[in-house]
């Protein structure tokens, strides 16, 4: 069966409880349908890059569909009814990735660099400021007057 990637939006002020109904209702349409969700990933509240629907914020869901072509129709049907959801985009793919997606790999290594507490950068070892480069040269093209040649 053909392999696919579902994202979908949800509105910022509908709680995480609605967003949880909303995937397992999702989910149930596509287990009636002689599909399988092999992969459910909720990346929580994102903001987005621009407004849409006066929202500023959303609620990201990724499923991981094994499924034929009517499932995802279906489920975009629904979806396009369903005043929670803002947007969805479904892609077919060759397999479906393993593990966390890039999505949850980012949130771990920000998590990671916020125990680390880096990203000043006083705290490099050095000191890593630009005064200890040294005295600065004047440039050669520069428009200061050039020293008088001996004749």
């Amino acid at each position: 069966m053909p392999l696919y990637e579902h994202v979908f939006l949800a509105r910022q002020d509908a709680s995480a409880q609605q967003v949880e109904e909303l995937t397992t209702q999702i989910t149930g349409v596509i287990e009636s349908l002689g599909g399988k969700v092999t992969k459910t990933e909720n990346w929580g509240v994102r903001s987005l890059t621009y407004r849409m629907n006066k929202n500023r914020k959303a609620h990201f869901v990724l499923l991981n569909i094994d499924g034929p072509a009517a499932v995802v129709a279906e489920i975009e049907r629904q979806e396009r009814i369903n005043e929670d959801v803002i947007r969805y985009l479904t892609v077919r793919v060759e397999e479906l990735e393993e593990g966390p997606s890039a999505m949850m790999r980012k949130a771990d290594r920000d998590r990671d660099r916020d125990d680390r507490g880096g990203g000043f950068r006083g705290d490099r070892e050095g000191g890593g400021f630009r005064g200890d480069r040294g005295p600065r040269r004047p440039r050669e093209d520069s428009d200061a007057p050039a020293a008088a040649s001996q004749e």
